[in-house]
């Protein structure tokens, strides 16, 4: 099984994106993270969901974690503002690595070791490198074809 074979279709978000839509898009697919894709669609990085909730924390909060307890819910919607004023760029690492690439013809046991080599729980497939995101394997859809069946 070659790695176009295995890839799904996986929400992506621009550089450009505000971090309030890339909230709301991993909140509507229940997903971890995003890929973070150039204007031609070409993988460029991952923007976990820890990032978002990062710019929802209070820093008084972040530097006290014991005041969280205290936080008034009622708040949250104020919590928001924070990522309706910035974009996705403002949350990329400049230091991170980026999000591992296999061509479309990648096998299996490839593919398992771009994840292990980059410890990334995804890779973004391509035709080849530099050209725009056919989809993307996660460990969890890569193991169903590496575990024996029942």
């Amino acid at each position: 099984m070659r790695a176009r074979e295995l890839a799904v279709q996986y929400p992506t978000v621009t550089p450009e994106h505000s971090a309030l839509e890339a909230a709301r898009l991993l909140a509507e697919h229940g997903l971890p993270a995003l890929i973070v894709a150039d204007a031609r669609g070409r993988p460029v990085a991952v923007l976990p969901g820890s990032r978002l909730l990062r710019l929802l924390i209070p820093r008084y909060v972040r530097d006290d974690p014991a005041l969280a307890r205290v936080y008034d819910e009622g708040h949250a919607d104020r919590l928001c503002a924070e990522l309706a004023e910035r974009t996705v760029a403002d949350l990329l690492r400049h230091d991170e690595p980026p999000l591992p690439v296999v061509d479309a013809d990648a096998t299996v046991m490839e593919i398992a070791s771009v994840m292990d080599q980059d410890r990334s729980p995804m890779v973004a497939v391509c035709e080849r490198r530099g050209e725009p995101m056919l989809g993307a394997i996660a460990v969890p859809h890569l193991l169903t074809r590496l575990l024996p069946g029942d």
